[in-house]
C-alpha cells in the first residue's frame, strides 16, 4: 500500500496498544515512524531499474528482520521518553506496527518477500489496490481523533473502530476478490477460453470494479467486472503477449527475473530490435506502470546491459472518466482501447 496509509496504520495500531500508558501523540508518533520504516527501502539503489524494482520489499519487509529490529527501538523509544517500565508494551505496539506493514502490502498484487532471509519468493493476494480511500479514511478518522479528540477515552474509542472498520474492508476485498474470480472463470469457460493462470485485480481508487487477466499461450485476455454488472457475461479482448519471442530468449537474465517475479503474467515485444518487457498485473492495456527495454537479444558470451523504464501512463482525466462509467456498469472500454 502506499506510504501514507502505511504510517497511518502503524500510527492507529500504537494508540490502540498503547492506550492510555503514555500520551496519544506518542504513541501515534512511534507507531506511525515504525509503519513507514520498512519503505525507506525505496532509497536503496541496485543499479538496475528491473533490480529495483524486485529487491523492493525484501529484507526490510522480511517478518523475522522486523520482529528483531522491534526490541532496539522499543528500547530507544522508551528510554527518550522516560518510560523504562512501558518497555514491554512499546515493544508489542512497535512490533505490530512494524510487521503489518509487509501484511498489508501483501493484500495488494506486487509481491513482497516476508520470509526473508530464507527464501525470495514474492507473496501478494491482489485484494487491494496500493491506493483505496475506503481504506485509508478511517485510519485518518482515527489518528485525527487521537491526536484532537480531549477526552481520552473517546478518543481512543473513535480509533479503535476505526481500525476495526479498516481491517473489515480487508477481508471483504478478499471476499469480494473470490466472488469475481468465479464469475470470470464462468465466463472464460462459456467463451471456450482458458481460466488456469487468472489473475484477479481491483481497479484504482477501489473494489467496485475489477480487472481480470487470463493467459492463453501467445495471448491474454483482458476483461473487467463491476459489481454492478451482476450476471452479465464478462467481456474479454485478446492481446499479444509475444510468447514465440520470449521462449526465443529464455536465457536472458533480465527476462527470466521478471518471468518468475510476475508469476508468468508478463509479454514481451520487439521495438526495433530491442526488447521490451512488461509487467501485466500493474495497470491495464495499453497502460502498464513497469515496462523495461532489456536491449537486444543476448548472442553467445554477451552479457546483457542496464535496462530502461519505460513506463506508460493513462491520462488521468480520461482514466477518471471511464472509471466512473465502468463502475455503474456501463460496458465502456478503456482509454486508448477501441
Amino acid at each position: 500500500m502506499d506510504s501514507v496509509t502505511q504510517v497511518l496504520l502503524g500510527a492507529s495500531i500504537g494508540v490502540a496498544v498503547m492506550g492510555r500508558r503514555t500520551a496519544l501523540w506518542k504513541s501515534a508518533l512511534w507507531g506511525g515512524v515504525a509503519g513507514l520504516l520498512p519503505d525507506l527501502d525505496v532509497l536503496l539503489d541496485h543499479g538496475d531499474p528491473i533490480l529495483n524494482m524486485i529487491r523492493h520489499r525484501a529484507e526490510t519487509h522480511a517478518l523475522l528482520l522486523l520482529t528483531l529490529f522491534a526490541f532496539p527501538m522499543a528500547w530507544g523509544v522508551s528510554r527518550i521518553h522516560h518510560q523504562a517500565r512501558l518497555y514491554g508494551r512499546w515493544c508489542w505496539a512497535l512490533w505490530l506496527a512494524l510487521v503489518t506493514h509487509p501484511l498489508l502490502d501483501l493484500m495488494t498484487i506486487y509481491g513482497t518477500q516476508v520470509f526473508q532471509p530464507f527464501t525470495d519468493e514474492a507473496y501478494g493476494l491482489g485484494s487491494m489496490f496500493i491506493i483505496d480511500p475506503a481504506y485509508s479514511l478511517p485510519l485518518l478518522v482515527g489518528v485525527v481523533a487521537a491526536c484532537r479528540v480531549q477526552n481520552v477515552g473517546r478518543a481512543l474509542r473513535i480509533n479503535g473502530w476505526a481500525l476495526a472498520l479498516s481491517t473489515a474492508y480487508l477481508a471483504w476485498s478478499a471476499l469480494a476478490q473470490w466472488g469475481v474470480t468465479q464469475h470470470a472463470r464462468q465466463s472464460l469457460q462459456a467463451q471456450g477460453l482458458p481460466s488456469q493462470q487468472l489473475l484477479v485485480t481491483p481497479a484504482p481508487l477501489s473494489t467496485l470494479l475489477w480487472r481480470v487477466v487470463a493467459i492463453d499461450g501467445d495471448q491474454f485476455h483482458e476483461g473487467f467486472y463491476a459489481l454492478m454488472d451482476g450476471s452479465r457475461p464478462m467481456r474479454f479482448v485478446a492481446h499479444d503477449r509475444g510468447a514465440a519471442l520470449a521462449a526465443q530468449n529464455a536465457d536472458h537474465p533480465q527476462l527470466q527475473r521478471l518471468a518468475r517475479f510476475t508469476d508468468g503474467f508478463y509479454k514481451v515485444a520487439d521495438a526495433k530490435g530491442r526488447l521490451v518487457v512488461t509487467d501485466l498485473r500493474m495497470g491495464q492495456e495499453p497502460a502498464y506502470v513497469f515496462s523495461f527495454d532489456i536491449g537486444p537479444p543476448l548472442q553467445a558470451g554477451q552479457t546483457h546491459t542496464v535496462a530502461q523504464q519505460q513506463s506508460r501512463r493513462m491520462d488521468v482525466g480520461a482514466g477518471l472518466t471511464w472509471l466512473g462509467q465502468r463502475l455503474w456498469g456501463h460496458d465502456v472500454p478503456p482509454p486508448g482501447m477501441p
